[in-house]
């Protein structure tokens, strides 16, 4: 599969996942949603929990708005005794939108990161994590718990590399480093993304994943800001913040060699590959992710030796 290929099933990629997995967010929008200048752009988030209790931070995926987070993976963290702070990234749902930079001409571009020139993208991930760290200003918070799917997982894992301080815990879910010599999508996924991409069926598939929070235009967008960032293996290597790495053993999308691939360069990290889990948060799924997640955070918040003696 060609390069161009790749960011064709990165970008519908997420169209199909994501919009299977848990799609109800009406828990979530009984908070406020609340709009902050943080780097230089508005950003917008709610804050989900009791105030006093350790925060956590969720960075959501390609295109996709925090309402695709969904109430269940939201109030599971939040019920285990966490305050959730979940966020817009630049050029979805409230924050500040680059649709007057227009769109990319994606062969070309491509074309010329084959070549080894720099890619033209509105912003980069480096931008975006600079995003979130304006945000953590913002909101008063001193550190996070922090946790990043897909995009938002190469964006926490930056934030775990530059500002370490910040960061209790990583838990980097069906990302990667973006390094070169990774796997491409499978032919599988190739074909089911060929099929979407033509008909009526694409419109009504596009149309769900509006309802869903997804921002379809920002994603050509914002896969180029990846493209442009480039491979950040050298970057990941410097992490020593706590570190869960979860992948899905049937990710055709980021196949599981990308997250065995980030969990190798991070000194200490648990890698853990659910079986019957693609490039989404199955509903069987979730309950068991969480467990890891929170026993994850919960040993740096309270120490493996307590964490252990209150489970016994």
């Amino acid at each position: 599969m060609g390069i161009r290929n790749i960011i064709i099933a990165s970008i519908l990629g997420s169209f199909i996942s994501l919009v299977e997995a848990d799609s109800s967010h009406s828990y979530i929008q009984r908070y406020p949603l609340i709009t902050v200048i943080a780097n230089d752009i508005e950003i917008s988030y709610r804050e989900i929990g009791v105030e006093d209790n350790p925060k956590v931070l969720l960075i959501m995926g390609l295109g996709a708005s925090h309402l695709v987070h969904g109430d269940n993976l939201v109030r599971g963290i939040e019920q285990a005794g966490y305050q959730v702070l979940i966020f817009d990234n630049r050029d979805t749902g409230g924050s500040t939108r680059f649709d007057d930079w227009g769109q990319p001409t994606i062969w070309w571009q491509l074309l010329k990161d084959k070549l080894g020139f720099r890619v033209d993208a509105p912003y980069s991930l480096d931008d975006m994590t600079e995003d979130t760290v304006g945000l953590l200003d913002a909101v008063g918070y001193e550190h996070a718990h922090v946790m990043g799917f897909s995009m938002g997982g190469m964006i926490a894992q930056q934030l775990a590399a530059k500002y370490p301080e910040r960061v209790l815990t990583l838990t980097s879910v069906m990302s990667t480093t973006f390094a070169k010599h990774l796997p491409p999508p499978t032919g599988a996924a190739e074909t089911a993304l060929t099929n979407l991409a033509s008909g009526e069926a694409s419109e009504s598939r596009i149309e769900a994943i509006r309802k869903r929070g997804f921002y379809p235009e920002s994603m050509p967008r914002q896969m180029m800001a990846i493209f442009k960032t480039g491979d950040r293996s050298n970057e990941v290597k410097t992490i020593n913040v706590n570190t869960l790495v979860i992948h899905g053993e049937d990710d055709g999308l980021v196949p599981p060699a990308h997250g065995e691939h980030t969990a190798e360069l991070i000194r200490g990290a648990e890698l853990v590959i659910f079986p019957g889990m693609g490039h989404n948060i199955p509903k069987d799924v979730l309950p068991k992710m969480l467990g890891y997640m929170i026993e994850h955070m919960k040993t740096v918040d309270y120490g493996k030796d307590t964490l252990n003696t209150a489970l016994d």
